[in-house]
């Protein structure tokens, strides 16, 4: 099988900007792959010759917003090279007592004690963590249940993943003992994604995937931890129905925010959630906006 692969850096930044455009423009075929730790990312595609690689590399190039294509030229891979040359940009992590690790590491791969590894194929998923917007929701989901120790009524706590992607922060949290645990995405294969996933991880029976919009998801209401990595415009178009979804003393962590939409989104939700206290880390060119609700 002759299979050519045409590797595009793009700025690290401009990652979720570029996945837009390409979504928008209905271009399918290829792949998005992010490095938080070495800040690089790349637009992929593999094709079944060289003539098909260079149009839908111009393709791509024409959709793209100024700026953000870099240079690119089709690469011959060998039979060996095609089915693996994905793993080089995924590495395993970890934050707190939990591991987010590739699954062809899971022979050799060694936990300490009381530890627990999510192990995920990048090949299929979304995304591995290796996002900073990613990371951003992970550390607070990690550190709030951190805070829960003790609490016998912690593990009953709702837990919603909004825009799931991958799944891995729904998967996360029944990692660390949620067992009201739901992710749900406007988009069927995330979703799907997210159920193989689960499967993979023997996750199946303890957590919950469905397609839904943010308010068609979030119907119920009622959130001890609402997570949602999406962009920034999305948040603050549906602020009221985010906040409105955490119960009191609840959690909402918010990411998928460049640094400088921070502000915006922070203004938006101060009107939506008076009294909540509020604050906002960044990492690279990301930020998240952090919301709890108060208990009384």
């Amino acid at each position: 099988m002759e299979l050519w692969e045409t590797r595009m850096e793009i700025p690290p930044g401009a990652a979720e900007a570029a996945e837009f455009a390409l979504l928008e423009a209905g271009i399918e075929g290829w792949t998005l792959a992010e490095d938080a730790v070495a800040r690089k990312a790349w637009i992929v595609g593999y094709f079944g010759s060289v003539a098909e690689a260079e149009a839908r590399m111009r393709e791509i190039r024409a959709a793209l917003p100024a700026g953000i294509a870099g240079a690119a030229a089709p690469r011959l891979l060998a039979d060996a090279d095609w089915k693996t040359s994905y793993r080089e940009h995924f590495k395993a992590w970890a934050f707190g007592r939990l591991h987010w690790v590739p699954t062809w590491e899971r022979g050799a791969y060694r936990l300490p004690e009381g530890h627990s590894a999510l192990w995920l194929d990048p090949g299929m998923a979304f995304g591995t963590g290796n996002h900073e917007t990613t990371r951003l929701c992970i550390e607070r989901l990690v550190e709030f249940e951190r805070g829960l120790a003790g609490d016998p009524t912690a593990a009953r706590l709702r837990v919603i993943d909004a825009g799931c992607g991958s799944g891995i922060l729904a998967l996360s949290a029944c990692l660390l003992g949620f067992r009201d645990v739901s992710g749900f995405d406007i988009d069927p294969d995330a979703v799907r994604i997210s159920v193989e996933n689960a499967r993979l991880n023997g996750l199946s029976d303890r957590v919950r995937f469905a397609t839904a919009d943010l308010e068609g998801g979030l119907a119920g209401g009622g959130a001890g931890v609402l997570m949602a990595n999406i962009q920034a415009d999305v948040l603050v178009r549906h602020a009221g129905v985010l906040a409105s979804a955490v119960a009191p003393g609840g959690l909402l962590a918010m990411s998928g925010i460049l640094a400088g939409e921070g502000e915006a989104v922070r203004c938006a939700f101060a009107q939506v959630a008076r009294g909540w206290a509020s604050d906002s880390r960044i990492l690279g060119e990301w930020c998240d906006v952090c919301l709890r609700r108060p208990s009384a």
